[in-house]
């Protein structure tokens, strides 16, 4: 799996204050795509397991960030490698959230195994492709009317896609 950018601290794609990282490669190729360039799974460096101690290390580090946000590219298109990740994030950090941008809707996600587990490590997924006719800018966290913020937990816990209210 290769990254194409880490952002130490961001508030543009999660609440609060978040590290961000852009997992290279997305086969959705949504048009009006903000970051195209992340389509690319060779575009930016390999994520190797020192790079990913020091993003857990900073943000084990940084009492100001809420979490963690997994963008892209698509996540989900390296879902087993992402996985991997968040679970040695989680351990590390049990007190901060994980939010995960996705172009899959969360009942796709959760029907295909390969897929459930990384989705399952998120406290929040934002899902849907990008549609540039539904864009509205004045939408927290997301680019289109039909993305949603899904509460993972209490999806699960009531086998129904519940979305987070900000």
């Amino acid at each position: 799996m290769n990254i194409c950018g880490y952002i130490p601290e961001s508030i543009n794609e999660g609440a609060g204050l978040r590290a961000v990282l852009f997992i290279s490669g997305c086969k959705h190729a949504c048009p009006g795509c903000f970051n195209p360039a992340s389509w690319d799974f060779q575009a930016g460096e390999r994520f190797t397991e020192e790079m990913a101690g020091r993003i857990i290390g900073d943000v084990k580090t940084n009492s100001l960030l809420d979490g963690i946000t997994l963008c892209g590219g698509d996540p989900f298109f390296s879902a087993e490698e992402c996985a991997e990740f968040l679970i040695k994030f989680k351990a590390r950090c049990p007190d901060k959230n994980v939010w995960a941008y996705t172009g899959f809707t969360f009942e796709a996600l959760v029907k295909r195994p390969e897929l459930k587990q990384l989705a399952l490590l998120c406290d929040v997924i934002v899902d849907g492709k990008f549609i540039a006719a539904e864009k509205d800018v004045s939408l927290p966290f997301r680019g289109s009317r039909n993305q949603r913020l899904v509460d993972v937990r209490e999806s699960v816990r009531q086998g129904r896609v519940v979305e987070i209210e900000l």
